[in-house]
């Protein structure tokens, strides 16, 4: 059976799809619904042979986890990595399922990690944890911004501790900051229930999961940030040296070389944001080791400043996850 190589180009509510033959022959294209019929019909014109090739997008998991026992491959595009619009002046739907169609056919696409769903739940957890925990921020300095604009400047300090509704119960103010305070007030004590659900929940994970066991032995590592760290490297065989796992993280410089001049910029800030938020939290410990490591961490605050110190201790980091992650899980 003759393979065919598919490109999909995948939006929330349907899909183009090109399919072509290793010589570059377009056998068909269609415009699919992205619903449970709709993905029926793409896989009722596919065959076990067939590679199909689709960007990394919002809905990639539920349309690669569909599709997936029907192909012989599915490859996840790295859209950063792999250049499919070089020399064209124009971009469709219809396009780019073909650019993406040739350049599998041509091997020439760059492939990125598919996490199994139990990582993919544990991201989740992670994630939502921290959208919550930028919700309260958010709503902490709506509130001191309007006790603020009536003289209480000590809002900060007592939103923050457990008693901080009580308080906002008891201030005066006029008809309408009182309303606002209210509100606020509302969705706050809201946003603490559910915040302290999830935690409860990270806690628990965390506690039966053998790799963040390890990872807490390291500084500045709790059940949170290692929980955090597990989910977003998933499986540390896919970074060969700690180097790769930093490069994943965002936490290395840009380099420019040329003409045996070497110029360092500032870091990448690429792959996983939460893999750099975990690792830049556990940082601000760096500096509290007793160890060599500590020692030039302290050194090198004085030397650059606290914050690209941190970044540098982030960086060094990935070498002690790397080497304390266990290989035979």
């Amino acid at each position: 059976m003759e393979t065919l190589y598919i490109g999909v180009d995948l939006h929330s509510a349907s899909f183009q799809a090109c399919a072509m033959t290793s010589d570059g022959t377009r056998v068909w294209e269609e415009r699919f619904p992205r619903t449970e019929c709709g993905i029926a019909a793409f896989q009722a014109r596919c065959s076990l042979a067939s590679a199909v090739a689709v960007e990394a997008t919002t809905p990639t998991w539920h349309f690669v986890d569909a599709i997936a026992p029907t192909v012989s491959r599915v490859t996840v595009v790295d859209p950063l990595r792999t250049r499919l619009k070089a020399g064209y002046a124009a971009k469709t739907d219809r396009l780019d399922a073909r650019r993406l169609a040739d350049a599998l056919r041509r091997d020439s696409v760059v492939g990125i990690y598919h996490p199994p769903l139990a990582i993919r739940e544990l991201r989740e957890l992670c994630r939502s944890r921290h959208a919550l925990i930028h919700t309260r921020t958010g709503v902490i300095q709506r509130l001191r911004a309007v006790l603020l604009r009536h003289g209480i400047t000590d809002a900060r300090q007592r939103l923050t501790r457990r008693s901080g509704l009580a308080w906002l119960d008891a201030i005066a103010l006029p008809p309408q900051a009182a309303a606002s305070v209210r509100r606020l007030r509302r969705l706050l004590e809201d946003v603490l229930e559910e915040t302290r659900a999830v935690d409860a929940t990270v806690a628990t994970v965390a506690a039966a999961d053998a790799i963040v066991e390890r990872l807490v032995t390291l500084k500045g590592i709790g059940p949170v940030v290692g929980l955090t760290i597990r989910a977003e490297v998933g499986d540390i065989s896919r970074f060969p040296t700690p180097k790769q796992l930093a490069s994943y993280a965002g936490v290395v410089p840009r380099v420019e070389a040329s003409a045996g001049r070497t110029h360092y910029g500032p870091i990448t800030k690429t792959g996983s944001p939460w893999l750099r938020w975990a690792l830049v939290e556990a940082a601000m410990h760096g500096t509290t080791r007793s160890d060599a490591r500590g020692r030039w961490a302290r050194r090198l605050a004085i030397r650059k400043g606290a914050l690209k110190a941190r970044v540098a201790i982030a960086r060094t980091l990935c070498d002690d996850i790397w080497r304390t992650w266990p290989r035979t899980m």
